[in-house]
């Protein structure tokens, strides 16, 4: 019952990898979905969000305005330095604890899973948990600055910002178990994750304990 971390920085390509995971039968808990589903108009989180930044932060209906919270984590005009940390003291427990209890339901249905927690911020925020095998997408900063321009339409003041926010490459590289380079062709980035999930299951060889 394998359970994998697969993390890289922004526009690293980690969903590719993700996707492909998927494809070959693998449970994929994704850490995007998990903060949005914490983030529900009407939950503790995003009430707490609002006690914390400002009631602005809510839009009309009651949801989060995500386009204001995200100038002022990641910059602009109105960033506020601090508010990274102390948006993840509010964020992160929860998002713990529901990942946790997907991990827990997918080996329940099946015990020789093997459960990839898609998740952006491992190093930042979980870099510790028990993981069988932490998988790193990887591609260098100017490939990744440019996808984030013109396949995301982001402009390169804010791409630059995005990435500077998220920890450097080498604190990634540092955890990695295995590496997956996203810099090539589609095809080359799938042929190592193929190779990664015949590590994953075949008997004796693969990184699970």
């Amino acid at each position: 019952m394998p359970l994998i971390a697969l993390t890289g920085g922004i526009a690293s390509g980690k969903s590719t990898i993700a996707g492909r995971l998927a494809a070959h039968g693998a449970v994929v808990v994704d850490a995007d979905a998990i903060v949005r589903e914490v983030q529900q108009p009407g939950s503790a989180v995003v009430s707490a969000i609002a006690a914390e930044f400002g009631p602005q932060m809510l839009l009309p209906d009651g949801s989060l305005d995500r386009a204001g919270l995200g100038r002022l984590v990641f910059g602009g005009a109105d960033s506020d330095p601090d508010a990274r940390a102390r948006l993840n003291a509010i964020v992160h427990p929860a998002v713990r604890e529901l990942s946790t209890r997907r991990f827990e339901e997918a080996f329940g249905v099946d015990p020789a899973a093997v459960v990839v927690y898609d998740v952006p911020l491992l190093v930042e925020a979980r870099v510790d948990d028990p993981w069988d095998l932490i998988v790193v997408a990887h591609a260098p900063e100017q490939v990744r600055l440019q996808r984030l321009i013109s396949e995301r339409g982001l402009g390169e003041d804010e791409a630059r910002g995005r990435i500077a926010a998220q920890v450097p490459d080498e604190d990634r590289l540092a955890v990695a178990d295995v590496v997956i380079d996203t810099a090539g062709r589609l095809e080359e980035t799938h042929e190592q994750v193929d190779a990664l999930w015949r590590r994953l299951t075949t008997p004796d060889v693969g990184g699970a304990t």
